[in-house]
């Protein structure tokens, strides 16, 4: 691909397919960008910004609510990322530390300016992924379903929807939220159980809630 395309042929890499847009690259390869993109190598940087951008925009919605606000501090968070490469500890997940910087820049954001979550943006930025192959009845039905997912954690509290975000969404461990979060994995564990209860008693008041939707989900 020619220089400056802005496209990167991923499989080249050696990265793996995570789905919803998000390729995973090899530690290896990851820590080289970390370090080529630390000496200014905007390429570098540039790779390191397409490999999170998704997974993190994605993250900052579901916690918002708001596009406008998940892509200001995703923008933000990134530059702050490049900008302080040089104190990452390459012991821990780089996307660990992108995740870690985004909360912080989330949680002063709302403290000077709490924004009012809106599910129907959040279904409608998920549902407009949806293949136009897909037959009508099952997009109507999977677009229904994401709705009524994110009214659910729009009734959580902030601490228990981006717990039940990172578990359901992104696919992290107990003890990584743990460590993000700065909570213990018992407390993690039962934050993510109040979350899913009260996520579970609020789609049973639903005219169209199906337990193995929710199987599904969980």
């Amino acid at each position: 691909m020619g220089e400056g395309s802005g496209l990167i042929d991923w499989r080249a890499t050696g990265a793996r397919w995570a789905g919803n847009g998000v390729w995973l690259m090899e530690r290896a390869q990851e820590q080289s960008l970390i370090r080529r993109a630390a000496r200014g190598d905007r390429d570098a940087a540039g790779e390191i910004i397409r490999a999170h951008q998704k997974s993190l925009f994605a993250y900052l919605l579901r916690m918002s609510g708001r596009p406008e606000v998940a892509e200001d501090i995703t923008q933000e968070a990134f530059v702050r990322v490049l900008m302080h490469l040089d104190r990452f500890d390459p012991r821990y997940r780089f996307s660990t530390w992108v995740f870690t910087i985004a909360r912080r820049l989330y949680v002063n954001a709302c403290q000077k300016h709490k924004p009012a979550f809106d599910s129907d943006v959040v279904g409608g930025w998920q549902c407009s992924k949806a293949g136009p192959a897909q037959p009508v009845e099952d997009a109507e039905r999977a677009e229904w379903t994401r709705s009524s997912l994110d009214d659910a954690l729009g009734h959580l509290s902030e601490q228990q929807r981006e717990i039940v975000v990172l578990f359901h969404q992104m696919d992290w461990p107990i003890a990584l939220i743990a460590r993000h979060v700065g909570m213990p994995e018992g407390t993690v564990k039962s934050h993510l159980h109040r979350g899913r209860r009260r996520m579970r008693e609020y789609l049973r008041q639903q005219e169209h809630f199906s337990e193995h939707e929710w199987e599904v989900w969980t």
